[in-house]
This record gives structure tokens, C-alpha cells and sequence, in this order.
């Protein structure tokens, strides 16, 4: 069959269907073999599909839309032939039957310049939210990828330079391609405006999952106030040297996920989860991190932390973070767990009460550190302090194991020499 066709992957068990992002490869357009088509957004990542044949790409699958898995999106002509610009015709006569009295047209000097590739100027994923983001319009970018394509680095100097640049003046008048300056634009006095735009599959995904954690779970939040002055001077003495060795700096996450890998397996209540009318345990820390990207909060796990050092913690955490907020996260770095952290102090709050990842059993949540008067041996110091905040289904963690859990958690930190030395 000269025509074959393109139908949406099987990506993974859990996942059945898509969202159809955009095409990246205009309708009736020439496709070699690999090249990327189009962007499919799942309830986990962003992904791009690419052509399987080389030839004459027909649409199928609308922009916005969502698809079932093995649902048809596009069509390749095979028999397809690219012509000068870029587009498909098709061969069904040979080149030698011309009319008689013509000569062929050479294409050694086309009437015009040939069209540019359909990379040209078309953001990668990554670039795209950057851009976004940063209130870049793609056309005014100069792409530096195969093709012309839109590279990461090219649309961080594009932002880079907006932000650095001085402000244009505007004696342009408005057009439709300038959305973000209107976006920018300061409302109108009294203005009563709205518009109405449809939830992405992650976020319609993040909403489902955190409404049936509140429905299918007994959940209740446990505090407590770790004094950080430990940590912090361990991170001040030795940071260089850790630096120096390790080539990545010592934070706080591998501290935290270190010390909660450490009281997991001394507490296998709160490292399992219900299955059914069964517990299943695990011999093993799994730690889920909270990260935040331009799509919503996503929660890779690293894996066997209990088994790796702090800098290789700390690595694993920057490779992760990176992949989430340029969508390259595969399905297997987004699945698992057996326990979350996640630290909303970095964009400053002070309490919180997390949900629980289902199906785990338990969350920690870390905060912002504050300097507080607190009473030590009897005299009121000036310490940096952080709201510790255990989430966890009562179902199968009581709550005398999520208080010690957590008073735990805080004895390693408040003494980070105990959980260097394992003690």
C-alpha cells in the first residue's frame, strides 16, 4: 500500500489517551522518514511523534483534540515526491512525458527561492515554553538547529535579550501576531473582560488525582519545627569541598530526602500502600520530588535513595528537574514511588498541609526557613526554623507513627552527624 497510516502509540499502560498539541509539519507537506509531525500532550509528559515513511503527510487529528490510543491522526503517501519547495506531488507519470514543443523547466533556476525547511523557525517543545514563558513571539527568532529549528539555547538568549533590551517604542500598531504585548497591555478602567481556555491533559490529570485523594483516603496532617542551624553550618563548612569534589552543590533536598530514606525503612507503615484489602511494603525508598514546570507540578521519583550518596542524590535531582521543565521526561522516570517530598518554601510559604501522592501512604512538606526566637537551654535565641508537615492516609499509618516519623526526620536534621554516620 503506497498510503500508510499514523495512529497514536501505545505509551505506556496507564495512559489511554492523548491530547493532540499541534502539528509541526504542514498539512500536504514533504516528510522524510523520522522527522517529527506533531506534539501529543499525555496526563504525564509532553511527546513528539515522527513519520514512520518518507512521503506526502495529509492531517487527520485536529489541533486541541483528544484521541484514544491506536486512534488515526495522519496519512503518508509514500509514492509522494518532494518538489523544489519543500511541498509533495505526486509521481504517477515519468519526468520524460512532456507536451510536445515544451521543454521541462530546469530546476537548477527556479522562478523563486525555494521554500525554507519546515524546521525553519519552529520552536522545539522545550523552546516553545520557554518562549512562552518569556513572551517571545517564535518569528522573531533565529533558529540555530538542524533545519533552522528553534533550539532551548537559542530562546533563553531570545529572553535573554528581551529582558535586557531597552523597551520599544510603539508606533507599530497592533496586530494579531502580537500577543504578548497585548497580554501585557495593563486592563482597561472597570474593565470586565473574560476568557475561557481549556484545561491541558496534565492539569485535568493533576485535578482528578488530587480530588481522589481526598475522596479515597483517611487523610491528616501531623506538624512539627526543625531547627536548620545544623545543616546550614554543615552545608557552610564543607559546601566548597563538596563542590570541589562532586562538581554540584550540597542542598537541602538530599539532606531531607537522605533523612526520610533512613526512617522509611525503620518504619515500613508509612513506606507502603493499600492494595485492595492487602499492604504492600517496600524494602526499598523510592523518594518522589515535587517539581514545578510552565505545566503543572510533576513528581518523578529517585529511586534506591536510600542506597546513594548525597551528591549522587543531588545529580539526580538536577537531571530530573531539567528534563521536567523542558518536557523530556520519559513514562519511566514519571512512574513509581513509595514516598513525596515537596518543598513549597521555595516560593516562600510558611504551613501547608500536602496531599497524598496515591497510592502512596505519606507526603513530607518542606517550608520556608524563618529566623524565630525559640528557647534553647533556658535562654531565647534568634534560630532558623522550618515548619516540618506530614500528610498520610490513617488507613494504614496511625498516628503515633506519623508523629515519630516525623519527630524522626527532625532529630537527623537538628544532628546531620547522626545521619552521616548512620546512627
Amino acid at each position: 500500500m503506497p498510503v500508510i497510516e499514523l495512529k497514536i502509540p501505545n505509551l505506556g499502560e496507564s495512559i489511554t489517551s492523548v491530547t493532540f498539541s499541534k502539528w509541526l509539519k504542514p498539512d500536504g507537506s514533504y516528510v522524510e522518514m523520522d522527522e517529527p509531525l506533531c506534539e501529543i500532550e499525555t496526563e504525564k509528559a509532553n511527546q513528539e511523534l515522527a513519520a514512520d515513511k518518507a512521503g506526502k503527510l495529509t492531517w487527520v487529528a485536529k489541533e486541541g483534540e483528544d484521541l484514544e490510543v491506536d486512534a488515526l491522526f495522519a496519512r503518508i503517501d509514500t509514492d509522494a515526491q518532494p518538489d523544489a519547495g519543500g511541498s509533495a506531488q505526486k509521481t504517477d507519470a515519468p519526468a520524460a512525458e512532456q507536451p510536445a514543443g515544451k521543454t521541462p523547466a530546469a530546476p537548477e533556476t527556479p522562478a523563486e527561492p525555494a521554500r525554507e525547511n519546515y524546521a525553519t523557525g519552529h520552536p522545539s517543545p522545550a523552546a516553545s515554553k520557554i518562549l512562552d514563558e518569556g513572551g517571545v513571539d517564535p518569528k522573531t527568532v533565529s533558529g540555530t538547529g538542524k533545519d533552522g529549528r528553534i533550539t532551548k539555547e537559542d530562546a533563553l538568549k531570545a529572553v535573554e535579550n528581551k529582558t535586557s533590551a531597552p523597551a520599544p517604542e510603539k508606533t507599530t500598531p497592533a496586530s494579531p501576531t502580537a500577543a504578548p504585548a497585548a497580554t501585557a497591555a495593563p486592563a482597561a478602567p472597570f474593565s470586565r473582560e473574560e476568557r475561557v481556555e481549556r484545561l491541558s491533559r496534565m492539569r485535568r490529570t493533576i485535578a482528578k488525582r488530587l480530588v481522589s485523594a481526598k475522596n479515597n483516603t483517611a487523610m491528616l496532617t501531623t506538624f512539627n519545627e526543625v531547627d536548620m542551624t545544623g545543616v546550614i553550618e554543615l552545608r557552610k563548612k564543607y559546601q566548597d569541598a563538596f563542590v570541589a569534589k562532586y562538581g554540584i552543590k550540597l542542598g537541602f533536598m538530599s539532606l531531607f530526602a537522605k533523612a526520610c530514606a533512613k526512617v522509611l525503612l525503620e518504619m515500613p507503615e508509612v513506606n507502603s500502600f493499600i492494595d485492595g484489602d492487602n499492604v504492600v511494603y517496600h524494602d526499598y525508598a523510592d523518594i518522589s520530588i515535587a517539581i514545578s514546570t510552565p505545566n503543572g507540578l510533576v513528581v518523578p521519583p529517585i529511586r534506591n535513595v536510600e542506597s546513594l550518596g548525597f551528591h549522587e542524590i543531588e545529580m539526580k535531582l538536577k537531571d530530573l528537574s531539567g528534563k521536567a521543565r523542558d518536557g523530556r521526561l520519559s513514562l519511566d522516570e514519571m512512574t513509581g514511588g513509595t514516598f513525596t517530598i515537596t518543598n513549597g518554601g521555595i516560593f516562600g510559604s510558611l504551613m501547608s498541609t500536602p496531599i497524598i501522592n496515591e497510592p502512596q501512604s505519606a507526603i513530607l512538606g518542606m517550608h520556608a526557613i524563618k529566623e524565630r526566637p525559640v528557647a534553647i537551654n533556658g535562654e531565647v535565641q534568634i534560630r532558623p526554623m522550618m515548619y516540618l508537615a506530614l500528610s498520610y492516609d490513617h488507613r494504614i499509618v496511625d498516628g503515633a507513627t506519623s508523629v515519630t516519623f516525623l519527630v524522626k526526620v527532625k532529630e537527623l536534621i537538628e544532628d546531620p552527624v547522626t545521619l552521616l554516620l548512620d546512627l
